[in-house]
């Protein structure tokens, strides 16, 4: 899931980081990330209980979820 690195010096591909939130470069930075991609692929497949995992990517990866796991009830 990892994209192609290979045109990294261009300017023209990362042109659009100037405009991005905090949060938007953020995601950009997770998403190329093997070990959150694997921990939300558990999450995402719930092979265990929801709010486990879901406090276990809060923890590691400092995030914020406001309304809790998806079919939980919280």
């Amino acid at each position: 899931m990892t994209p192609s690195a290979a045109g990294w010096r261009s300017s023209d591909a990362y042109e659009h980081v100037a405009e991005m939130s905090a949060s938007d470069l953020a995601w950009e930075w997770l998403r190329r990330n093997d070990a959150y991609d694997e921990d939300y692929q558990e999450l995402s497949e719930a092979k265990a209980d929801l709010q486990t995992l879901t406090d276990k990517i809060r923890r590691r990866w400092g995030l914020r979820f406001p309304r809790g796991p998806a079919g939980a009830s919280i």
